[in-house]
């Protein structure tokens, strides 16, 4: 696949690394020639210094064989003509936009993306779904990672596993035949920081990191088992009132009325905005990392520090100040991914990736075949994709026990007319069957050729 993006910061090299790992012809369109010469010298991709919405730009980076077009630039409005001229000029198939500003993004304005005006494919809001992120975090403390499938029906959660873990060291197999109505998979375990597929006859040890598929019902029941009763918090500091810590005190506020929030917001014009359209929310201007400030908003009784400001130094440092103050826990924004194998030294209790989130948007439509979702897990080592099994997919008809299924995945749940299904040796895919898999990376490509479409559909 040709795949063009405009910007090469922290969003677009993950994405042009990712891609170009999997011998994707990327370029890459930046104004900084530093930024160019950076990613030149990382990365196996083309970079060109120009305006990425700039028609020669386009041209010289290959546009007119482009398959698709990611424009994930600071400014919304360059993301938006860099699609339209792809589209116009070029016709590339597949347009891809980041849109920060929460205004083009209301529904009676979101006809302003069709094809008729403006064409663009697929809107990627990182505040609204890292937002979404951080609220999921907030609602079930004890998973690390959730992310919600086949309309909301089926949930991954990622659980680590404490020395006081009632399953541990027991053979998945037996979990089984200890909790038969548990509608509960572990499909990958990560161990010392290696990824693996487990079988069930491995076991779980303290200090792994499982990623169970289950219902939204059962989900709640998972973590119990799993050693985790914690309580969703009722009193909330938010460090940070930008797009993103708007969006989350706006919709805790709409959903949990019992819920206390602060905010703590450096910019004065930025406090008094978000103070004037928030109800309850308590806005105080002045630094996160301000101690008495903090005291100020009784961050000694809080029972979550949730840190969302654009300065990762901040943010883990507001964080451990906050427990340190007597905090219950923390939940910090990182974007550095150097950060992250650091923040548990550090005090930082579970951490959120906006990087993830993007590529992860981008990865759905980069993979061939029916695919409805794609969540990247573990620094892009594996994948939890959401795929939808057609009449001639391989694994239509046979019982999952027949079939030859490669080293790397693991079948976590299959959703057929609005019901979950545990995935069993005798169970058969349907077509129109929506199935979970999680898959190691390496494994990524059989899953796309277990998914695709062939001539036969048609």
């Amino acid at each position: 696949m040709r795949v063009i993006i405009c910007g090469a910061g922290q969003v677009g090299f993950g994405i042009a690394e990712k891609l170009a790992s999997e011998q994707n012809d990327v370029s890459v369109i930046d104004t900084s020639a530093e930024l160019i010469r950076g990613i030149r010298d990382m990365l196996d991709v083309r970079g060109f210094v120009g305006h990425g919405s700039h028609p020669d730009t386009l041209e010289a980076a290959g546009a007119q064989q482009a398959d698709m077009l990611i424009a994930v630039t600071l400014h919304d409005e360059v993301n938006m003509t860099a699609c339209q001229v792809a589209h116009s000029l070029f016709n590339v198939p597949t347009k891809i936009a980041r849109i920060r500003s929460q205004s083009y993004l209301r529904p009676h304005y979101m006809d302003l993306f069709s094809r008729e005006n403006l064409p663009i494919d697929v809107i990627i809001s990182p505040e609204r779904e890292v937002g979404d992120m951080v609220l999921r975090r907030i609602d079930l403390p004890g998973a690390t990672d959730i992310v919600r499938f086949a309309d909301n029906k089926i949930v991954v959660v990622a659980i680590e596993c404490l020395e006081d873990c009632p399953v541990v060291n027991t053979p998945l197999a037996q979990l089984t035949e200890l909790f038969p109505d548990l509608q509960s998979t572990v499909v990958g375990i990560v161990r010392q920081n290696k990824l693996f597929i487990p079988h069930s006859s491995d076991q779980l040890m303290t200090g792994d990191l499982a990623y169970v598929t289950t219902t939204h019902e059962h989900v709640r029941r998972t973590l119990g088992l799993f050693g985790h009763e914690e309580t969703a918090a009722t009193r909330i500091v938010i460090a940070g009132g930008g797009n993103i810590g708007l969006y989350v005190a706006r919709t805790i506020e709409s959903r949990q009325g019992h819920t206390r929030i602060k905010i703590v917001e450096r910019s004065r014009d930025r406090a008094v905005a978000i103070a004037d359209e928030l109800r309850r929310t308590v806005v105080l201007h002045g630094s996160a990392l301000d101690q008495k400030l903090l005291m100020e908003a009784d961050i000694q009784e809080a029972d979550l520090m949730v840190a969302l400001t654009n300065d990762d130094q901040v943010n883990i440092l507001s964080s451990v100040m906050a427990k340190q103050l007597g905090c219950k826990s923390n939940l910090t924004l990182l974007n550095n991914p150097a950060y992250h194998d650091f923040a548990g030294i550090l005090g930082i209790d579970a951490h959120v990736n906006p990087r993830t989130v993007t590529i992860s948007r981008v990865l759905q439509h980069v993979r061939r075949g029916r695919i409805r979702a794609v969540h990247s897990v573990h620094k892009g080592a594996a994948e939890i994709i959401e795929a939808e099994a057609l009449e001639t997919s391989p694994l239509v008809g046979q019982p999952l026990r027949d079939q030859n299924l490669p080293e790397g995945i693991r079948l976590g749940a299959i959703y057929r007319e609005g019901q979950f299904i545990k995935p069993s040796g005798d169970l058969r895919i349907k077509p129109k069957d929506r199935v979970v898999i999680f898959a190691k990376a390496s494994a990524v490509k059989h899953v796309e050729q277990m998914f695709r479409v062939s001539l036969e559909f048609f």
